[in-house]
């Protein structure tokens, strides 16, 4: 049976999901969710997520949300992706927790009020603040990939996808992968696995659509 996500094409969190569905070699559909236009607040919408939020992977009888418990199913399910030890799977959830608290969260929001929120709606000192925050959580990582290829263990793990989220999309929210070279060679591992794509060529709906 063919899984579906909910989705659409500027969501990080739902990117992470369809990397790992891609990477995992599962049979998957994107179903679009007209974000932008209010398609998470209907009723309809609300009965498969009564957060309101994408994604949501459907998959026979189970639904799932939240980006993190979606990818560590997708990992339970085929074996893949989940770290080669007792240690390594603790390790992997280690930066899946981290990243939900200091990188996507804050990511999420700068790039949300920055890129797609008209400017007199902004409220004042948000973005920059965010920005501070994010810097802190960058060097962390690019530190950690110092001398290493993958966040968790030898191979690549749903810790790599969920922390590299948003890091391949293209409006500015204050990173640059030039200041940043062990990220930047990193974010260069996964996008040369078989099945990668962009971000809004793997899901549908981008800004284009809308201009």
């Amino acid at each position: 049976m063919t899984a579906q996500l909910y989705c659409f094409g500027e969501s990080g969190n739902a990117y992470k999901v369809a990397l790992a569905l891609t990477f995992a070699d599962m049979e998957w559909q994107p179903v679009f969710v007209d974000f932008f236009n209010g398609g998470t607040r209907t009723p309809e919408f609300r009965a498969i997520n009564e957060m309101g939020e994408v994604p949501v992977l459907v998959d026979g009888d189970t639904t799932l949300t939240q980006s993190g418990v979606i990818l560590d199913y997708i990992s339970s399910k085929s074996g893949k992706l989940g770290g080669r030890s007792a240690a390594e799977r603790r390790e992997v959830l280690r930066w899946l927790f981290w990243d939900n608290h200091k990188l996507s969260t804050q990511i999420g929001t700068a790039r949300f009020l920055a890129n797609f929120l008209p400017a007199d709606k902004r409220p004042e000192g948000v973005v920059p603040f965010l920005q501070g925050r994010l810097k802190a959580a960058y060097t962390v990582l690019n530190g950690h990939l110092e001398g290493r290829k993958w966040v968790a263990g030898e191979a690549m793990t749903i810790a790599d996808l969920s922390l590299c989220g948003y890091l391949y999309y293209p409006e500015p929210f204050g990173f640059d992968r030039k200041d940043w070279p062990h990220i930047d060679a990193w974010l260069d591992r996964i996008a040369a696995q078989p099945g990668w794509k962009h971000p809004y060529d793997l899901m549908p709906g981008n800004p284009s659509d809308r201009a």
